[in-house]
């Protein structure tokens, strides 16, 4: 009901604000026709109608991304007046852009500077009107849903302050119950479980929350199926949850509820975003792999004998095992050699790189220092089995030595650049920092974050600051 509520609240906001907009358009027309007499009124009408709706919609949108329509209620004016101004600023900005690329006759400045400072006006009185109207009309009176909390303190604080920034249109915390005796009182405690029945018939409560943690002694059962023979709403906090736990959601496989912790921050429209832009950057990787192929092939052949393309197993998505390729740039015995190099590993974990690696040919100090070897993994980014940004993908021999964090690395695709590789790339010798870098990636991934990455990459590259 709370999510309603939320929906409602914001669908209204939302209303007000369009009709700020409106009004604060006419209001600047009407300044500037009969009040700046050195402006004459010539503005097409047509021209005039197309920037409120303009603004109007770029205004929802730049409102939306401030979180002016969250879920949480406005902790005072002072937090009111500065994202709405943030909001007119970037509002009016981009339509003075249009409006200077376009070139609309008779399109005066006073208008726009005037529609500017109106809209931010009526916006905030609109937002003090709703804020007032849900705290001194909504949020009083004999309709304000009543709600008890069963739960320890400290859960029971956390729902209390939960429901205490929580757009809705009015509730109160009556009180809470404590599962059993001696676990701490406050001026809020009503009892223990055991009371639920006689508190309910004298609170007059529309709904309980249950925020028990994992105490497996309770029976739960009875009281859930009391609330509901009695009529009660019921809501429960489940016990998996806890203050540092960021990833438990609800997802509904044909009607069942099933709570999920997610590992990392993607979700089904971020993946399928990323997916286009792997497709998208792989036909332009592999079409600059094709014109620089036949290339670096005669450079390769001429330099040692063996293949042009290396391809070397890997492992991507939890522990999926791939060919990487990559252009050749070490010796044939290159793999042969590595254990009587191990001594001379720079890196302080499981990851092998040397500096001054005499297994790497004359071509393949190019082809690494220009991070052109990487090119043939666009073939993977294609096919599925890497991506354009994530996190390195690492040998079958490495992750045979991972500890178990270590394994959360490999729980998304790896990718041809990332995090690590902007960060330091050489300068960063600690596995264990590296793991961290990818673990940050993961937690915190937005899709910008992926084009950021790949823009640093190029710049990295082109700085030739060190192989990918």
């Amino acid at each position: 009901m709370f999510n309603q509520q939320v929906y409602i609240l914001n669908t209204f906001r939302m209303i007000f604000d369009a009709v700020s907009i409106i009004f604060a358009g006419y209001s600047a027309k009407f300044i500037v026709k009969y009040y700046v007499s050195d402006v004459a009124w010539l503005m097409d009408e047509n021209v005039f109608v197309v920037s409120i709706l303009f603004i109007m919609f770029v205004n929802n949108n730049v409102m939306g991304r401030l979180n002016m329509y969250s879920d949480r209620k406005y902790s005072g004016l002072s937090k009111i007046i500065w994202p709405i101004g943030k909001a007119v600023l970037v509002d009016f900005a981009i339509c003075a852009g249009f409006v200077f690329l376009i070139r609309p006759p008779d399109y005066p400045r006073s208008f726009l500077l005037l529609f500017a400072g109106f809209s931010f006006i009526y916006m905030v009185i609109g937002k003090f009107f709703i804020q007032s109207y849900i705290k001194f009309v909504l949020g009083q009176g004999f309709n304000v849903r009543r709600v008890l909390i069963v739960g320890n303190m400290t859960r029971g604080k956390i729902v209390t302050r939960l429901l205490a920034s929580q757009v809705s249109w009015g509730h109160k915390v009556v009180g809470r119950l404590q599962v059993s005796q001696g676990e701490g009182n406050n001026e809020e405690t009503l009892g223990t479980l055991d009371q639920l029945p006689e508190v309910l018939r004298e609170k007059a409560i529309d709904e309980v929350v249950f925020a028990i943690d994992g105490d497996r002694t309770v029976n739960l059962t009875k009281y859930l199926n009391y609330c509901k023979q009695v009529g009660v709403p019921i809501r429960i906090l489940p016990a998996l949850w806890n203050p540092e736990e960021h990833g438990l959601s609800v997802d509904r496989l044909q009607g069942v509820p099933f709570f999920t912790i997610q590992s990392a921050s993607f979700n089904a429209t971020g993946l399928l975003y990323k997916r286009v832009l792997d497709i998208v950057g792989g036909l332009v990787g592999i079409m600059l792999f094709l014109l620089m192929f036949p290339f670096v092939a005669i450079a390769i052949k001429l330099d040692s004998p063996g293949p042009i393309i290396f391809k070397q197993k890997r492992l991507g998505l939890n522990g999926r095992i791939f060919g990487l390729y990559k252009f050749r740039s070490m010796y044939l015995d290159a793999e042969q050699r590595k254990q009587e190099l191990m001594a001379r590993n720079e890196m302080d974990g499981m990851m092998f790189k040397l500096k001054d690696d005499p297994r790497i040919t004359k071509v393949g100090k190019f082809l690494r220092k220009t991070s052109l070897d990487e090119f043939p993994q666009f073939i993977n980014v294609l096919k599925g089995e890497m991506s354009l940004v994530g996190t390195r993908p690492p040998t079958l021999d490495e992750v045979e030595q991972y500890k178990p964090w270590h394994l959360r690395r490999i729980s998304a695709k790896p990718g041809i650049t990332g995090l690590w590789q902007v960060s330091g790339r050489n300068k960063i010798t600690d596995f264990d920092e590296i793991v961290e870098l990818d673990c940050r990636y993961l937690d915190h991934w937005r899709f910008f974050d992926d084009i950021k990455i790949l823009f640093e990459t190029i710049f990295v590259v082109l700085k030739r600051k060190g192989a990918l």
